[in-house]
């Protein structure tokens, strides 16, 4: 996996308008009921040898709150989860009464060489299911390792943008950008981030998330 230099597609810029929501006039988030949220991913969403109040779920959580938005998130992480485990889970891992789904998998099947067209094929059923139930999703994409080869990674790389045209969901392109390879940002394995990392991952993903959640209550 390296780290995303894509630009930020028109599909992003279009989302990240909706920031200005927050600013405009009340929303479910800050009046009223919590906006319910699940963060449904593997190892890098469940806080891999983390304290509790570490994990991505609740810095994430935590964040949102400080900038006055009502919101509480689920941890769905379930450390050396696939594509296709979070297929078979979906349905008791979101409960009813979610809003939205922060959706992050896909790292394990590229660090296992699975083939990307399955992994693809188990997004768009987790994605679809969660469309069929009135969730809204937030796609946090993945990068392969180089070394798995560039049909490989251009396959599984592409699945990401490709499943967010066709659904219509806002994409984080890369989710351990600014983590990966960085002194400090990941525990010794060099793959899973540490506290830091996470803090870090959360002040670049906040900004789309802020403007996912102001558009909430007019999807539902």
């Amino acid at each position: 996996m390296m780290e995303n230099t894509a630009p930020i597609t028109r599909r992003t810029a279009t989302l990240m308008t909706g920031v200005s929501l927050l600013i405009a006039g009340p929303a479910g988030a800050q009046a009223g009921k919590p906006v319910k949220l699940v963060a449904l991913g593997d190892s890098l969403t469940a806080g891999y040898l983390l304290p509790a109040d570490a994990a991505f779920p609740v810095v994430l959580e935590k964040a949102l709150r400080a900038k006055g938005l009502k919101v509480e998130i689920g941890n769905a992480g379930v450390s050396g989860d696939t594509t296709a485990g979070g297929a078979q889970r979906v349905d008791w891992s979101v409960p009813e009464g979610t809003d939205g789904v922060i959706l992050e998998l896909g790292a394990n099947d590229a660090l296992r060489g699975l083939d990307p067209r399955r992994a693809e094929a188990n997004l768009e059923k987790i994605i679809t299911r969660l469309k069929a139930r009135n969730i809204a999703v937030f796609l946090a994409g993945m990068l392969a390792p180089r070394n798995n080869g560039t049909d490989y990674a251009a396959a599984f790389d592409g699945m990401f943008p490709r499943l967010a045209d066709k659904h219509g969901l806002p994409l984080y392109p890369f989710f351990l950008d600014g983590v990966l390879d960085v002194p400090g940002m990941t525990l010794d394995d060099k793959l899973h981030p540490s506290r830091a990392g996470v803090e870090e991952i959360v002040r670049r993903i906040l900004p789309m998330v802020e403007a996912f959640v102001a558009q909430l209550p007019q999807q539902r």
